[in-house]
């Protein structure tokens, strides 16, 4: 006779639905339950003239705002010498005055209330008092997230997470979220690590933010520091800390990393095929950045390019030129192409220009005024003198070629040239010098000298 044996079988794919979706039902009647004691309980006797004291006290506060609003923005007016940062801050206290004012009267009347009469009839004011001061240092709070998404962001989860656990009801919510989800593996994905998850790194990635910002703006303004390397620093302080708030949120929600190893793995080797080229970017840009061959405010030449360092990104250089573009030069390129860099070691440039004069003119003479016309332009520097030379004698004048320096290639190179030329034009129309240029002369010969075939044979 054949034995039956009862084996555990499976829940079905319905069974594993119809479990959360009790639950759901089950919390959110708990919530509607708890909703309507809490309604019925504002229409007693007591909790309705704490409303009315509350509405009062938001009345005088709004009244206050209204008298005192202008005169305190007119003071600030007059504090023209403070600095930004205390501006700043006067700003955003100005524009929540009349919550500052709600919350002190409306907490000097829990104090009251507490002294004459019973602590229950002043209960429902000390939460609203709670929850107007956790709301108001949650604005002062995220004022410090620069990105207003991102701000808005986090405020609107930090008032819900403070509105819940002041009222007694994150528990509540919390399951309640929490049985809307499903599982994979080891790893339970709801509404609620979804929630947890998108607070935890928004929270990190601002905080990772401002102290990046900040880091940023000491590293700036420390001048023992050269550019390339606080490019360097900056850009290692962003991957650090941002790297830092990703891994840290992460491992905070319980999520364990060692299981995406390998998927990571070949994402990355596919990832490393299709982007050579942006991956040779970020590792060229590091090279610059290390061995300091180019920095911010370098002039430099790029083919026909030509201009001074805006930028040193992680992807590509900004270059802005004297017609006022804006080139984006990937990082490759000035790695393996040829750049002339005018201010890499020093600030001094020196320019030539060459120019001609008739024999008769005497080029001790020459070489004298051509010196003094360039030291008398303004961007020409004195104490680094121009010098001329002979280089040659041509077919119609004597060749020169007259050196000078400036320090300032940012202010463009064709237009020193051409005051330098003008200056000479003027020194040598003074002084009687003549500028030579070429001419032919066309000899007609006898006619009789002169053969012409007109038939071409």
């Amino acid at each position: 006779m054949a034995q039956h044996t009862n084996l555990p079988t499976s829940p079905s794919a319905s069974e594993t639905f119809e479990a959360p979706l009790q639950e759901v039902i089950t919390i959110s009647t708990d919530l509607f339950t708890q909703a309507q004691v809490f309604v019925e309980s504002m229409f007693r006797t007591w909790n309705l003239y704490q409303i009315l004291i509350a509405l009062a006290v938001f009345a005088v506060a709004h009244l206050l705002r209204a008298i005192l609003g202008p005169r305190i923005r007119a003071w600030m007016g007059s504090r023209e010498n403070w600095p930004k940062w205390r501006m700043r801050i006067l700003v955003v206290v100005h524009q929540r005055l009349r919550a500052i004012f709600f919350v002190s009267l409306i907490w000097f009347v829990v104090f009251v209330m507490r002294e004459v009469t019973w602590p229950s009839r002043s209960y429902l004011l000390s939460v609203i008092g709670t929850l107007a001061l956790a709301w108001l240092l949650i604005v002062f709070a995220t004022r410090l997230i620069k990105s207003p998404v991102l701000r808005r962001f986090v405020r609107y989860g930090a008032w819900t997470w403070a509105t819940l656990q002041i009222l007694g009801l994150l528990d509540v919510a919390e399951r309640l979220l929490d049985s809307i989800g499903f599982t994979i593996g080891e790893i339970r994905f709801s509404l609620l690590l979804l929630v947890q998850g998108l607070v935890i790194l928004g929270g990190l990635i601002a905080l990772a933010r401002f102290f990046t910002t900040t880091t940023a703006s000491r590293i700036k303004a420390n001048e023992d520091i050269s550019p390339s390397m606080q490019v360097l620093i900056v850009k290692g302080v962003q991957i650090a800390f941002y790297g830092a708030a990703f891994f840290v949120g992460v491992r905070a929600l319980g999520i364990d990393l060692t299981g995406l190893a390998v998927l990571s793995g070949a994402i990355g080797v596919g990832l490393g095929f299709g982007l050579q080229k942006v991956v040779s970017n970020l590792v060229s840009g590091v090279i610059i950045l290390l061995d300091k061959s180019i920095k911010p405010g370098d002039v430099i030449s790029l083919g026909d390019t030509f201009g001074w360092i805006n930028s040193l990104g992680a992807r590509y250089v900004s270059v802005v030129t004297r017609d006022g573009r804006e080139y984006l030069i990937p990082n490759e390129d000035l790695i393996t192409g040829q750049v002339v860099n005018w201010s890499h070691s020093n600030e001094f440039v020196r320019l030539d220009i060459h120019f001609g004069t008739a024999y008769h003119d005497n080029p001790h003479e020459v070489r004298r005024i051509a010196i003094e016309a360039a030291q008398s332009v303004d961007r020409v520097l004195k104490n680094r003198p121009a010098v001329c030379h002979i280089v040659g004698f041509g077919d119609s004048s004597v060749d020169y070629i007259l050196r000078f320096w400036i320090r300032d290639p940012t202010g463009g190179l064709t237009n020193i040239r051409g005051n330098v030329y003008l200056a000479l034009w003027d020194a040598f129309k003074e002084h009687g010098i003549s500028i030579p240029f070429p001419q032919r002369e066309v000899k007609l010969l006898e006619s009789e000298q002169v053969n012409v075939r007109i038939d071409g044979s």
